[in-house]
């Protein structure tokens, strides 16, 4: 097995003359940020361009995107970007590629292209699209394009597999083998098993469940117990989902309508979205069940659902801002909280917070740990050696997933028979080359988390998160100095301001003597510069609070000639 080491690899080689180079630039170690460059014959044809949510440790990020800068000299190189679902980890960075070359060809399914039409329009971007659906093939540049249909938990998902001279590619996206789907539509094996007799060099595969054993619950098991909830629930029932989680919502929807409630939809994203599903025929919404929110507020609590967004903690989403109280929705005794979603590694205490305050609230909260309310839309172990046997991939490279996730998968790659040096366990940013239908790591590029923060892009870096988390964690402390410039020495006392540190009076009287000391040192060290000597009296009150009373606030001087 080839195991990537960051480390030890440099920038990668000129492709060979009839070679295809694979670079995931998000998704690997990570469940997010999904996005792989594929280089053929000097163009480059992307797949996916999805975001990560932030974590605690990243106060203030809005979404992180993948690291563009391995291709921003060569945008014009980029024949089209296939786009495998409507899922914000697959399609939620594409605005801001788009922003600089708005006219690059996206290829996606009708409800894919629908939504993130939607999204760039907010944006003010007018996309270039492809509509395809399951079996179409396409041309970009020297890529031949075929896609097949595959189950997840939103409709309309692809699979792509890859033609070139150098060799072919299958590349799943997120899917799994559900063969009782909602929609009637499952994983075209037949495809996958006739692409396997063509012969496929490379095998990109989602790796998120490839711990599980087994194979995925189908979707329809959850009908029960979310009929259950609605069943049962004394008074409006808040359910909170992805907001393109069209299968989880139009079993919302079913459950609501089978016990006499009325529905509206909360947050922007989310009635965008279930417009556009409405619109396309993906959601099936009878008759008045549907109604504005404003109307809905005046109605019995035992006939109200309410389904929004926040299903992962995201701080500014509807069901975070219910918790903090902030929302016009006061959630309150006997109300439901229907959690219809899974925890994305990394958001655990963000969701485990909004929890706990909601049931200080006085709600009852249903989630996948308490009860049978969701399943995950990827493929278990099960599914995934069912899928290499009917393949049979000479070379794969393991994507979508944290670390543990992609060995998982190469562990199952080997024992279905595949050559241990024919399987690759890599990272973001890892160059992997295909040349003679063999792959081997040939590299890395930059592939770095970049902050959307705001209106501004790439400009928080670790250090300012590093700054926020320290003022965050330990508040603020401004000491300025009033010095006599020829001795150095206060011409009146330090004064100490505080944001956020809880102290008393005599806190600074040992760091007022130690400022004191040290500015008396500055003058005997011939410093005159003010900015040296600022940082001076950083140091000096920051290693003081630290040592004497083990606290690390964020300290600021302002010295002043008198």
């Amino acid at each position: 097995m080839q195991v990537a080491a960051r480390n030890k690899l440099s920038a990668p080689p000129r492709l060979a003359k009839n070679g295809l180079r694979i670079t995931p630039l998000g998704g690997l170690g990570e469940v997010g940020r999904n996005m792989t460059v594929f280089e053929h014959h000097g163009k480059l044809l992307i797949v996916d361009i999805g975001v990560l949510f932030p974590e605690d440790h990243q106060p203030g990020i809005d979404v992180i995107l993948p690291d563009f800068t391995s291709i921003r000299d060569r945008l014009d190189d980029i024949v089209g970007i296939v786009l495998t679902h409507g899922h914000e980890d697959h399609i939620g960075g594409v605005p801001y590629l788009l922003k600089e070359r708005a006219d690059i060809p996206l290829y996606g399914s009708e409800l894919t292209l629908a939504f993130i039409t939607a999204k760039l329009k907010e944006h003010r971007i007018t996309p270039k699209t492809m509509q395809v659906k399951a079996g179409d093939r396409q041309k970009a540049g020297p890529f031949d394009l075929e896609f097949v249909a595959v189950n997840h938990s939103i409709p309309d998902s692809l699979a792509v597999f890859i033609r070139t001279s150098a060799g072919t590619v299958l590349h799943t996206g997120d899917f799994k083998m559900d063969q009782f789907p909602l929609d009637g539509r499952i994983t075209d094996l037949r495809a996958f098993a006739r692409l396997g007799e063509e012969g496929v060099d490379v095998f990109l595969t989602d790796s998120t469940n490839a711990e599980v054993p087994g194979f995925t619950m189908s979707e329809r098991d959850l009908t029960p117990a979310i009929d259950r909830v609605f069943a049962t629930s004394p008074r409006r029932v808040i359910v909170s989902s992805f907001a393109s989680h069209v299968h989880r919502i139009q079993q919302v929807l079913d459950a609501a309508h089978a016990n006499g409630r009325k529905v509206a939809f909360v947050g922007r994203s989310m009635v965008r979205n279930m417009k556009i599903a409405r619109e396309l025929g993906y959601l099936s919404i009878p008759r008045g069940l549907v109604v504005d929110f404003r109307k809905i507020q005046s109605m019995p609590d035992h006939k109200i659902t309410l389904i929004c967004t926040g299903s992962q903690g995201e701080p500014m989403a509807a069901l975070a801002r219910m918790a903090n109280g902030d929302h016009q929705i006061q959630v309150g005794e006997g109300d439901t909280v229907l959690m219809a979603s899974s925890l994305i590694p990394g958001n655990e205490n963000a969701i485990y917070g909004i929890i706990n305050k909601l049931i200080d609230l006085g709600a009852n909260i249903v989630h996948k740990g308490n009860a049978k309310v969701h399943v995950s839309g990827h493929a278990s172990a099960g599914e995934l050696v069912y899928c290499y046997n009917i393949v049979g991939p000479k070379n794969v490279l393991p994507v979508h997933g944290e670390s543990k996730h992609l060995h998982a998968n190469a562990d199952l790659a080997r024992k279905t028979g595949v050559p241990e040096d024919r399987v690759v366990v890599g990272f973001d940013g890892v160059v992997v080359d295909l040349v003679d239908g063999k792959i081997k790591v040939a590299g890395n590029v930059d592939a770095g988390l970049v902050y959307v923060d705001g209106q501004t892009i790439g400009t928080a870096t670790e250090d300012t998160l590093a700054e926020r988390r320290m003022l965050s964690g330990g508040g603020v402390v401004t000491v300025v100095a009033l010095i006599d410039p020829k001795t150095h020495k206060p011409v009146e006392p330090v004064e100490f301001l505080t944001k956020g540190f809880v102290h008393d009076k005599k806190t600074f009287e040992g760091a007022a003597a130690q400022v004191e000391k040290a500015l008396a040192q500055s003058k005997t060290d011939k410093i005159d510069d003010i900015a040296e000597i600022e940082q001076i009296v950083v140091d000096t009150v920051s290693n003081h609070l630290r040592r004497t009373y083990r606290r690390e606030p964020a300290v600021m001087a302002v010295v002043i000639d008198s």
